[in-house]
């Protein structure tokens, strides 16, 4: 290959490793993540792991059953004359609201030394309950919660009715008192201190009858989205644990589910003190005050706190302290890593004398509890296909592939109609895609064939400039001395500078004995046996193939016949290099060499292409 050939095509090759170079690049290119733009961890967390949150509810209902009051005549008699001596003695004023104060202070202390059930009965029908956090476990059903949250205690349920069905009997009962006083008018603080009696006495003496307890789940109707549909789905009270500061743990099963959303468990080891820990749930701040909508309390809220310290009760049951915000019916919440992984459940936290929750201190029960407990039920944890295709729909949502996230979205929506957040998602990427806010990416084949499209474009240009050099070359004007023709012989040592002069304007492509003579010159004589003939201009026309003459006129083979790239006499003979893995033919004695001539346009396009596709699938070292 002469030198303009091997620069052309040096630069046809560098050409097409810089656009293979640039096509990676740029095919590479969408998949990077600008940092800054990088979504916050509650963020993504939150949206992840929400759709799995649920709340639960524990309803009790029956018939409430509290007596009626009398005073015990002895015990009065005594306190009337207690408070006789003290306004005697000057203890307290002898004005009537302040003796009327003396007594029921006196009352309210001991109610039982002053009051004795008696009838009739009165009646109320009556429905109490509460309201916790709960999630889901498996696609089929299965939620963890605590165990406070599905179960209360004779004492705890007595209160709880006293306080929601009382009422009625509690204010009555104190009228009545203040009533029995004449020509007595009761302030506020007196009225309020007769009722404290009556919440006591009743409460203390109140029976509940026919009673009934049921566990739901508050899940939203198909069709998806959180709002005014929400129903309560029944829920089978499978396992249950004891209360805190015990293993305060319950398994529940809502049958008939598929494909529910779910978390994942992780391990006691994924977090440690000083790390960040993320609380889901259902404050009853929200749910239990007239001020917000149902679909505001149906939404759990995400809070975030530093892991304080491992603790462990009296009892060995271990539990994890935080400053992660928790209030009453964040119970039973599922608390994350960084990571989403559950790594424990919202039990308990520190309550103010006035019983308003602290936020500086919540308890959590660690996931090996909860998993020891799920093993006893031979339960696994397990993600569903919807939670699967929703976070990789996030994944893409989130780094603005609006048009990738979109199916996927619809799909989760298929796997599960009553998810509810996947319709917002819809929507919002369909807006995102309509107003020009997409970045999805385009997919790989259609940046390959960019790629190959540019290689062909600047292959081709190169391939036509090389054409055109190669024209001017052929069509040099008269007077000038040509390069060799490429796949000519090669000018031999005293030719003085090339080939002779050209005379007609062009070279004759029929050999001559091997060699290609000037258009317009006719072949000289063979030489003589006994030495080689000279051309007019001093030439000596090399053997074709490698032959010598012999003296009886006959051609025999020289021993260094063949491809010879440096002959003792210093010339140089040219071939043209074969495809890697084949030998070109040499010529047969008698014969032109098949390299002889100058090729035509259609020979040399031809030989460029054979030369492209070999360069593209040369070795590496070659």
């Amino acid at each position: 290959m002469d030198g303009n050939i091997r620069k052309y095509f040096g630069r046809l090759t560098g050409g097409m490793a810089a656009i293979a170079a640039l096509a990676l690049l740029v095919t590479a290119a969408p998949a990077s993540a600008d940092p800054g733009d990088e979504i916050p961890v509650g963020t993504r967390l939150a949206a992840r792991t929400h759709p799995a949150v649920q709340l639960t509810s524990i309803t009790y209902s029956g018939e409430v059953v509290v007596p009626s009051s009398q005073a015990k005549e002895a015990a009065w008699d005594q306190l009337t004359n207690e408070a006789t001596q003290a306004v005697l003695a000057g203890k307290i004023p002898s004005d009537e609201r302040s003796i009327a104060k003396f007594l029921f202070q006196r009352v309210a202390s001991d109610v039982d030394r002053y009051l004795q059930p008696v009838g009739p009965e009165r009646t109320v029908k009556a429905q109490v309950g509460g309201m916790c956090t709960g999630w889901w476990v498996t696609p089929d059903g299965y939620m963890v919660t605590g165990a406070h949250c599905v179960q209360m205690s004779d004492q705890e349920l007595s209160q709880t009715f006293a306080q929601q069905a009382l009422e009625k009997f509690n204010k009555q009962d104190a009228k009545d008192m203040i009533n029995a006083l004449r020509n007595f008018e009761a302030d506020k603080e007196m009225i309020e201190l007769v009722q404290q009696i009556y919440v006591t006495f009743n409460s203390t003496h109140l029976e509940i009858r026919g009673l009934q307890k049921s566990l739901s789940v508050l899940q939203s109707l198909p069709g998806g989205g959180v709002d005014k549909t929400a129903k309560e789905v029944p829920a089978e009270l499978v396992s249950v644990g004891e209360s805190y500061p015990g293993k305060d743990f319950a398994l529940l099963k809502v049958n008939g589910q598929q494909n529910l959303p779910t978390v994942p468990l992780g391990e006691d080891a994924d977090v440690q003190t000083g790390d960040t820990l993320y609380i889901s749930g259902f404050p009853g701040l929200v749910t239990n005050t007239p001020w917000f909508s149902v679909e505001s309390k149906l939404d759990p809220a995400l809070t975030e706190g530093p892991y304080n310290a491992k603790r462990s009760t009296q009892e060995g049951v271990p539990y994890i302290q935080t400053q992660a915000p928790s209030y009453h019916g964040n119970s039973g919440g599922p608390v994350f890593s960084r990571a989403g992984k559950v790594v424990g459940m919202l039990i308990a936290g520190t309550v103010s004398e006035n019983g308003e929750a602290s936020e500086n201190e919540s308890f959590v029960l660690p996931v090996s509890i909860i998993k020891e407990k799920l093993n006893e039920k031979n339960v696994k944890s397990s993600a569903s296909l919807t939670t699967t295709k929703y976070n990789e729909a996030l994944d893409d949502f989130f780094q603005r592939h609006y048009k990738d996230a979109l199916p996927k979205f619809r799909e989760v929506q298929a796997l599960f109609p009553s998810h509810p957040y996947v319709a917002k998602y819809i929507t919002d990427s369909q807006q995102a895609i309509s107003s020009g806010k997409d970045e999805t990416p385009q997919p790989m084949w259609v940046w390959i064939a960019v790629g190959a499209g540019a290689l062909i474009l600047v292959g081709g240009g190169l391939l036509l400039l090389l054409l055109m050099r190669r024209r001017k070359k052929d069509s040099a004007s008269p007077g000038q001395s040509p390069s060799p023709a490429y796949g000519g012989p090669y000018p031999g040592p005293n030719s003085g500078g090339g080939y002779p002069a050209q005379v007609g304007g062009g070279y004759d492509r029929q050999p001559v004995n091997g060699q290609v003579l000037p258009q317009g010159w006719q072949p000289q004589s063979l030489p003589p046996a006994g030495g080689p003939a000279r051309t007019a201009g001093g030439y000596e026309a090399p053997r074709p193939g490698g032959y010598d003459r012999r003296p009886d006129g006959h051609d025999r083979q020289r021993p260094d016949a063949g491809y010879d790239p440096q002959r003792p006499d210093g010339a140089t003979q040219y071939v043209r290099p074969a495809p890697y893995g084949q030998q070109r033919p040499h010529a047969m004695p008698g014969q032109a060499p098949a390299d002889a001539g100058a090729p035509d346009v259609a020979d040399l396009e031809r030989e460029i292409a054979e030369l492209r596709r070999q360069l593209q699938h040369r070795p590496p070292e070659a």
